[in-house]
């Protein structure tokens, strides 16, 4: 697919590389040709407007890009050129399987090539979880690939990482495809309602009314990925349940897709109960966020310590998702990076400035809001 090549054509799509100036190319250390298989459509694999091919450029900025045609020209050092040839296989790979492509997703693969993952980037890419209402929900990192692949090859399945990295957005997509398939009679899906003492108490209403706020992202979530209309029939036939985690005391919990959500927000006794209920043939997963505990001051999370209790438990398995996991607004993974960096500044004893990794001047947000 690849071969080396002289420069291309003075008419092609052309951006040059730092030094301003196409003629550099010559000193340059590689030369090469990718020809595109003439299968797939150039319009596809370069994006609207060149969206997916600028993102390339932006990823790549030591390197030249040239398109003519089913022709790119790349030119630049030869690691970074390299690179680009790989990418663009992957690429074409994704838009082969029939998959659009985004910018996102280029900076996605770029990540996991420059960590020379054994997994392709095309693997993640086109790993299709469930097919509903006309979107199709897969995973978009490397880590969420090998979270939900756990998933598959274990009993119970821990998700652990910060708000954003579709922890248990992934795990109801999994749910709802094992009862799809039949690999499942039932889903169960779970909370811990943490104001579920006095002030619950307070509130108007029965108690399905009073804690119906907690199990709200769940609702949402079954909405996207089932017709509507069904849920309240599955429901009432106890084919879907969605309950606080009070109510999970003294069951057996055979042939289900079980989720617990929230769990930092579970006590280690909680917890305890919780994975106790396991039955035959069922998928227990739990997903939490440690960074996020809102249990009364004294009372220790059963997710911190799960972990620690758990190690080397065979058919347990402990996914671990970053900031570079989230899939929300970019602004998101920022917020999560600088939240961390706080908190190791105050669990250091520090009162000093939080380290602004990445920290924009006044004058630069400003001209970014100037823009919008």
């Amino acid at each position: 697919m690849t071969e080396p090549t002289d420069q291309a054509d003075a008419g092609d799509r052309h951006r040059t590389g730092p030094t301003g100036s196409a003629g550099s190319a010559a000193a340059r250390d590689a030369i090469h040709k990718i020809v595109v298989p003439t299968e797939v459509a150039m319009v596809s694999l370069l994006g609207a407007r060149d969206e997916v091919l600028r993102a390339v450029e932006r990823s790549f900025p030591s390197a030249d890009v040239h398109v003519r045609g089913n022709e790119i020209t790349v030119s630049g050092p030869h690691g970074e050129v390299s690179l680009v040839e790989r990418l663009v296989d992957e690429l074409v790979t994704v838009v082969g399987a029939g998959q659009s492509l985004s910018a996102d997703a280029v900076e996605r693969s770029v990540g996991m090539l420059r960590q020379q993952t054994t997994e392709r980037p095309a693997d993640v890419l086109t790993l299709n979880i469930l097919s509903t209402r006309g979107r199709t929900i897969r995973p978009k990192t490397l880590n969420q690939k090998r979270y939900v692949d756990a998933i598959d090859e274990h009993t119970v399945v821990f998700g652990i990482g910060p708000a954003g990295t579709g922890k248990t957005y992934l795990a109801m997509a999994k749910a709802v495809q094992a009862l799809q398939s039949k690999r499942a009679n039932r889903i169960i899906l779970t909370r811990p309602a943490v104001e579920a003492g006095e002030r619950l108490g307070f509130l108007p209403g029965t108690l399905t009314e009073k804690i119906d706020p907690y199990l709200r992202p769940l609702y949402d979530a079954l909405h996207d990925m089932i017709d509507p209309e069904s849920i309240p029939r599955l429901m009432a036939a106890g084919t879907i349940e969605v309950a606080p985690l009070a109510y999970m005391r003294g069951r057996t919990l055979n042939d289900a897709f079980i989720i617990l959500d929230e769990a930092q927000n579970t006590s280690a006794e909680q917890m305890k109960m919780f994975l106790t209920r396991l039955g035959f043939n069922s998928t227990m997963v739990v997903t939490g966020d440690v960074t996020q505990v809102d249990l009364p001051s004294g009372t220790q999370s059963g997710l911190r310590v799960v972990r620690d209790i758990l190690d080397g438990v065979e058919d347990i398995h402990f996914s671990i998702l970053t900031s570079g996991d989230v899939v929300r607004h970019r602004l998101v993974s920022d917020i999560v990076d600088a939240y961390a960096r706080w908190d190791a500044v105050q669990a250091a004893g520090g009162s000093g400035a939080v380290p602004s990794a990445g920290r924009r001047s006044p004058e630069t947000s400003r001209s970014r809001r100037g823009r919008r």
